[in-house]
């Protein structure tokens, strides 16, 4: 459900609007009893991915910096 202010009121009180938009409720302001705007929650776009997400799954071999037999020719 969403909250209509009027612009003198959105003014006046945009800190406490913005907190609770924070929680997830939409403002109309509106001018003249019309509603001219939407102050809504920007949701990220993309979730970021924990460093530690393969913690424990992967391992390194102790020749993981041994050349590679085709690549011995080159090296």
């Amino acid at each position: 459900m969403s909250l209509t202010v009027n612009m003198h009121e959105a003014k006046t009180n945009l800190s406490q609007l913005v907190k609770r938009v924070e929680t997830g409720e939409e403002i109309l302001i509106a001018r003249n009893g019309h509603p001219v705007a939407r102050l809504s929650a920007i949701t990220p776009e993309k979730p970021q991915i924990p460093w530690d997400i393969f913690k424990g799954e992967l391992r390194m071999l102790d020749d993981f910096d041994d050349p590679i037999e085709e690549m011995k020719d080159y090296l």
